[in-house]
């Protein structure tokens, strides 16, 4: 057998014939894999009541070592012409074309005979002749690390399956088939879907790739809460997180949530979290499962960033995955689809996790007000808050890859917003309905009245239709200035009903010279760089990636660690120019000054104001919390 092989990183003849000796083992080790697989399809094909014939998926974990997965697709007895696409996008808002990692592609029919493969794209391909059924086998390199990624290593397995698998263009609604070959014998497999193990069934394409998979040496936790049962898979070095605190706390989520809910849309769940000890940060939600990575050292020092995230990637098993807006239904794997409604979907999801926090015990109201304050600041320091509004936020989302996007100047994040806007809307309901209605009406009724009824909200006016549902009040004017307009939020008349004002201060804050953000689980970049600054005279640049500040690696909590400096210390920072080499740079950091916001107390509260505070920070309605003793 040839092997053709492309050389773009300029790898050594070494390192190619290493390559090399790994493929051929790889399909050697796949012919066998092919022929067991051939079997199963054998029986999975035997004529079947069902609409369309079922679909068979064997992945081959052929080497790890180079981050090699071989598939194959056994297509059932159809039409002469089938056509197979693999997804552009999946689990972000951005197109990444993982058509990029396939080698090759190919095909045969029952009897062994080639059949003719030809690309119509370049992530579709078209099989002729499969009248009778077909076998289709490729190669995709897999090594993209995170909650959103696909990766395969000699460590372990962890698969967001639309990476991975091509879907037939006819037959995504056919149940499929999935089994996974070729592991270490030490090494199992975690997947939402049953029966457990090495083989997987689900009713469609999409659920199957709704449904992550880690394969590896990883430690499975388990507990019962709210009528449910939950596993907990880890994969991080055991010594590295304390496993009774954290089941402590996935108690208090899930009691906490589902309360809030009223609602436990599922008997079983599964919790996903890698704990390394490189850069790290994210969570990607799934129907009955989440994917959670978190770097191993901050959760040593708190379970904060742990609780957060958790909290808010739980509660999308509501709002997103149930609670869903029309625009991103269907699914379409082949483009961008374009929403308004992520302010609500991602935002308000931030508002729910700080309220499930709350009502958890897991913050209390000090920290929640300061958070509070926090998230104001963020956005005022947005000039893009006065020229992009939540909605058309929403619709960029798919260019959230480019560092120029995310210039304060350029952008605001629907996340940030849409949780200030959820909490301002949350108010607004209040003095509307007099304290009758809150914002857990208007989730509960959208779960009544959408998901439940598996109906699609229209973007913001299903936000708006809900709410005027619950408060029996006009909010228009609500949505039209400050989710599809960009008039600035009044926020001491929305907090004045709770007892709290919002004080602008200046003050002196470090200021490092740059500013730098991750996109969701891609490295930090450096998206400006003050002229004229020591960062500048450093040599730091836009587009240099930040590999390590201060001495560990940059991660999620890195633009704490830049807030925690003072005016004098020293910042020392590696990074990597596009196509560069990695440098050092050190410089002293200076100051400046900045308004920042604070949330505090009115002079005087009325124990009206008292109470609505007190259900507010409960998440209830008025009338809710001053019951809730009694009960």
């Amino acid at each position: 057998m040839k092997f053709l092989e492309s050389n773009p990183a300029g790898q050594s003849p070494q390192v190619l014939r290493r390559r090399r000796a790994a493929l051929q083992g790889g399909v050697a080790r796949f012919a066998l894999v092919w022929a067991l697989a051939s079997a199963l399809a054998a029986v999975l094909f035997v004529p079947s009541l069902s609409a369309q014939s079922p679909i068979a998926y064997t992945v081959l974990l052929s080497s790890p070592e180079q981050h090699l997965v071989q598939v194959q697709i056994d297509l059932p007895p159809g039409p002469t012409t089938r056509e197979l696409q693999l997804p552009v996008w999946n689990a972000l808002y951005q197109v990444r074309d993982f058509s990029q990692f396939v080698d090759w592609v190919r095909a045969k029919d029952r009897s062994g005979k080639p059949l003719a493969v030809r690309k119509l794209n370049n992530s579709l391909w078209q099989i002729d002749a499969a009248q009778d059924g077909a076998s289709v086998e490729y190669q995709i390199y897999v090594d993209s690390p995170g909650p959103f990624g696909a990766q395969l290593n000699t460590h372990h397995a962890f698969l967001n399956l639309a990476q991975v698998l091509v879907y037939p263009v006819d037959a995504r609604n056919a149940p499929v088939a999935l089994l996974f070959s070729n592991l270490p014998s030490q090494w199992r497999a975690a997947m939402p879907l049953s029966p457990p193990d090495f083989k997987f069934h689900a009713d469609n394409y999409d659920q199957l790739v709704d449904s992550p998979v880690e394969i590896g040496q990883f430690q499975e936790l388990k507990f019962d809460e709210a009528g449910a049962h939950f596993r907990v898979i880890i994969d991080a070095d055991p010594t590295d997180y304390d496993a009774d605190k954290i089941i402590a706390s996935l108690h208090k989520i899930v009691a906490a949530a589902t309360s809030w809910m009223n609602d436990r849309p599922f008997d079983t769940y599964t919790f996903f979290y890698h704990f390394p000890r490189g850069p790290a940060g994210g969570g990607m939600e799934h129907t009955y499962s989440t994917a959670i990575e978190i770097n191993a050292g901050s959760i040593k020092q708190s379970l904060y960033p742990f609780n957060a995230v958790t909290a808010h990637e739980f509660f999308h098993l509501w709002n997103v995955k149930r609670i869903r807006p029309q625009t991103l239904e269907p699914i379409d794997y082949t483009k961008a689809n374009y929403t308004r409604a992520l302010w609500f979907s991602e935002g308000v999801t931030s508002t729910a996790e700080g309220i499930i926090q709350l009502r958890a015990g897991l913050i209390d109201e000090k920290q929640y007000l300061n958070n509070l304050a926090g998230e104001i600041t963020e956005l005022e320091r947005r000039p893009a808050h006065l020229t992009q509004s939540a909605e058309d936020s929403s619709l960029d989302a798919w260019l959230e890859g480019f560092s120029y996007y995310r210039r304060p100047d350029r952008s605001v994040s629907y996340y940030n917003k849409g949780n200030l806007l959820g909490i301002m809307l949350d108010l607004a309901v209040r003095d509307a309905s007099h304290g009758h209605a809150c914002l857990r009406d208007v989730m509960q009724w959208m779960n009544a009245n959408y998901a439940k009824k598996h109906r699609f909200f229209d973007d913001s006016n299903g936000v708006r239709e809900a709410a005027e549902a619950v408060s029996h009040a006009d909010l228009g004017w609500f949505f039209t200035k400050y989710v599809s307009g960009t008039e600035e939020i009044p926020w001491n008349d929305f907090l004045r009903s709770a007892g709290l004002r919002v004080d602008s201060v200046v003050t002196t804050v470090p200021d490092p010279g740059f500013v730098a953000s991750r996109n969701f689980d891609g490295p930090m970049s450096v998206v400006a760089v003050t002229a004229g600054s020591e960062a500048e005279r450093a040599g730091l640049r836009v587009g240099d990636t930040v590999t390590e500040l201060q001495g560990k690696p940059a991660g999620e909590d890195s633009a704490q660690q830049l807030a925690r400096l003072s005016a004098g210390d020293t910042v020392v920072l590696k990074v990597r120019a596009r196509r560069g080499r990695e440098r050092e740079l050190k410089w002293k950091v200076t100051g400046r000054e900045e308004i920042v916001y604070e949330v505090k107390d009115l002079d005087q509260i009325t124990p009206e104001q008292r109470a609505r505070r007190a259900a507010w920070l409960k998440g209830e309605a008025e009338t809710a919390a001053q019951e809730a003793p009694a009960q």
